[in-house]
């Protein structure tokens, strides 16, 4: 007796997160903000104390809570980016 073959996962193209790292997520972020207002806006230990993308992926990938948190502000993050290049085309 064979195992069927795993589907294959449906696209999501109207998804923002599909496709994209813990790790790219918390670099986009903290180069976009800084390890300092980063702590401001999600304020949990790993991006307080000795910050590094290494010790964050660690605990975020433990506690779903704080990626919940990461993620949203990743996505508003997305939003402001694409606001602030819709109002430099416009005339």
């Amino acid at each position: 007796m064979s195992e069927a073959p795993a589907p294959a996962p449906r696209p999501q193209p109207r998804n923002p997160l599909h496709g994209v790292t813990l790790e790219a997520i918390v670099t986009a972020l903290a180069g976009h903000y800084g390890w300092k207002r980063l702590s401001e806006l999600v304020p949990i230990r790993c991006f307080t104390l000795d910050p590094s993308v290494g010790s964050s992926l660690k605990f975020l990938r433990k506690t779903p809570w704080a990626r919940e948190k990461v993620e949203s502000l990743y996505l508003f993050m997305l939003r402001e980016q694409r606001r602030e290049q819709q109002q430099q085309q416009q005339p």
